[in-house]
């Protein structure tokens, strides 16, 4: 290491620890949610663009457990935690994001054609609950803008997901071309597949869960998959909100084709845990939190059902809720709201904890 550099790390060092996030939330939480996603997505562009940046942010946030490593499906990851799909969804901050530690990142949901998603505001803080509502409804730039962006990226080894849908306009009788539209303009750009069917946000999206269109999307993308000289990973992320029979239904999909896990889970409609909060009657999807209980349930569920993988989502916040989830039946865990809520150094606590136990 230059000498300079190791100088600058010195001097650094007593302010390593510094809950620097904490301070920069009380500005960040005073703005609308969605415009301040941009500006501190635009500070740390600027600040990995800077001389040293990239390797300061790397310094403040790469997990220092040195066990780590986890391989998964054929992917070899360099921890267990990733950033779940909807922070990133034009895959525009894919190598800025990567300096924080995840073990994998999610893009999209992205659609074939772009779509502005809902009229805004579309965000929402219910900050005592550490949770958020969204309606975006699949705001995206469309797949050939992802491509683009993914053609980009500088860090090859950084693992990334393609998370896949539907546009708006598109009836559920022909959801299945826009899922293959996605599909095969990611393949060469994307370490794995997830299919989502449960966002809350787009009209009558949730209905292609149900097992028979559900398993024609399912068995189309594994065809297509055949063709290719490499296999990639393909999942399905399903809602909280499902009925018992629908669950056996997804366990029963899981196993009797190729699929090779879920991702447990999607955002939720239920308002029970909030239902005093001013913003509980916001539409949209609930995360964080409030989600952690429900969406435990479904993947310990699906765990008492299949051997498939499962990536566990949803109220992950600490190292605490981050072993539960593990020990629920996940292999792999993404964060989301938790993230937002605690900040990059989130990351580093998780992987360090999980690693070490």
């Amino acid at each position: 290491m230059p000498v300079f550099t190791s100088m600058v790390f010195a001097i650094l060092q007593p302010i390593k620890h510094c809950p620097v996030y904490s301070l920069l939330k009380l500005l960040l939480f005073r703005m609308d949610p969605e415009k301040a996603h941009y500006r501190t997505m635009a500070l740390l562009v600027f600040v990995s663009r800077l001389p040293l940046g990239t390797a300061l942010l790397r310094y403040f946030f790469t997990p220092s457990h040195p066990q780590t490593a986890k391989r998964i499906d054929g992917l070899e990851l360099p921890n267990n935690v990733g950033l779940a799909a909807g922070f990133d969804k034009n895959g525009e901050w894919v190598d800025v994001l990567a300096n924080l530690g995840f073990g994998f990142i999610e893009v999209g949901t992205i659609t074939p054609k772009a779509q502005p998603g809902n009229p805004k505001p579309r965000l929402f803080r219910l900050i005592p609950y550490h949770a958020l509502i969204n309606r975006m409804g699949f705001n995206n730039h469309g797949v050939k803008a992802l491509v683009e962006n993914l053609k980009k990226v500088k860090n090859k080894d950084v693992i990334i997901g393609g998370n896949i849908g539907k546009n708006k306009d598109t009836a559920n009788e022909n959801a299945i071309h826009d899922y293959v539209i996605c599909f095969e303009a990611l393949y060469d750009y994307v370490h794995y597949f997830v299919i989502n069917v449960s966002s809350p946000n787009t009209p009558g999206l949730r209905e292609l869960q149900d097992k028979e269109p559900l398993l024609a999307i399912i068995n189309k993308l594994l065809d297509l998959r055949k063709q290719r000289t490499v296999a990639k990973p393909i999942y399905l992320k399903i809602a909280p909100d499902l009925t018992t029979g629908q669950l056996d239904d997804i366990a029963d999909i899981a196993n009797q084709t190729a699929l090779d896990g879920l991702v447990c889970t999607n955002t939720t409609l239920d308002r029970n845990e909030v239902n005093s909060h001013a913003l509980a009657n916001e539409t949209g999807g609930l995360s964080g939190q409030p989600l952690f209980d429900k969406s435990t349930w479904v993947l310990k569920y699906l765990r008492a059902k299949t051997s498939k993988t499962i990536i566990g989502v949803g109220g992950i916040d600490s190292e605490v809720s981050a072993q539960q989830k593990m020990d629920a039946g996940a292999d792999l865990i993404q964060v989301y709201t938790g993230f937002i809520y605690e900040g990059p150094g989130l990351i580093k606590k998780l992987v360090n904890a999980l690693a070490g136990r």
